[in-house]
């Protein structure tokens, strides 16, 4: 976990690498700080330091951005101004900014645009789901580039990026899949993690389709909120979850560093 504010002092330290993504840093011979780099599946590194010394965090990112590779990038709550400051030291700028929001899962479902029927979470067949996945991911990396959607922190192995098709809800049309939504549940809050509709069925209801039927689902199971990140720089996104009650409970900063 990441510190939220640095106390007074400058202890002498030694910033020793003891992993290959990780790095302590020591007096005499206690630990009073941490740092760690995690690659997420999308193949970007993510550093974090844990420390409260401001002097130590100092020195943990100087040595962690020596050793590795740029780009590096990190996440923040907002609110931590402190900790921002200290990548903001370290070189990092503000990428994006994501609005952490509650959705509540009382809702009017919304029906599909004739011809599309919304297939429950869970009941999703794997070989359209998986098809409609890579449409999906094609059209948005030739246009704003997958790394603006929400951040996919399940582990998966390469090449594969549905991970449990039990956690996906579908519109099909046909015999095709034109629309998807994700629902990962972290601990007690459900986690709507992505939804994505192909470019030319876009504009017809069908995301809101999606959307208020896993809502509902979760409702029906006595699930009374769900969680959402939203993009501030996606205006649609924004628009579909005000739409179903979401209301924002924080924001987190990506931070980028891109090197010399």
């Amino acid at each position: 976990m990441q510190t939220t504010h640095f106390i007074a002092g400058e202890p002498a330290v030694v910033i020793t690498r003891v992993a290959a993504r990780h790095w302590h840093a020591l007096e005499d011979d206690v630990v009073v700080g941490r740092g760690e780099a995690t690659t997420r599946p999308d193949g970007r590194t993510f550093l974090s330091i844990d420390s409260w010394h401001r002097s130590v965090f100092d020195q943990l990112a100087d040595a962690m951005l020596a050793d590795l590779p740029a780009p590096l990038y990190t996440v923040v709550d907002e609110v931590h101004t402190d900790l921002t400051a200290g990548w903001e030291r370290a070189g990092f700028t503000l990428r994006r900014r994501e609005w952490e929001c509650l959705v509540p899962t009382a809702q009017r479902t919304t029906a599909p645009p004739p011809g599309v029927t919304i297939v429950p979470r869970g009941s999703a067949s794997e070989g359209p789901l998986r098809a409609l996945d890579r449409v999906v991911r094609a059209e948005v990396e030739a246009s704003v580039g997958w790394q603006e959607m929400p951040a996919e922190i399940l582990p998966r192995t390469a090449g594969d990026t549905i991970v449990d098709p039990g956690l996906y809800a579908a519109a099909a049309e046909g015999d095709e899949y034109v629309g998807l939504v994700r629902v990962v549940q972290v601990t007690r809050l459900p986690r709507i993690g992505l939804i994505a509709v192909r470019a030319d069925r876009q504009r017809r209801g069908i995301a809101r389709a999606l959307l208020t039927g896993v809502l509902d689902s979760l409702h029906q199971a006595g699930i009374p909120t769900a969680s959402a990140e939203v993009n501030e720089a996606n205006p649609a996104a924004t628009a579909l979850f005000e739409s179903v009650g979401a209301r924002r409970a924080g924001s987190t900063l990506e931070l980028v560093r891109h090197g010399e």
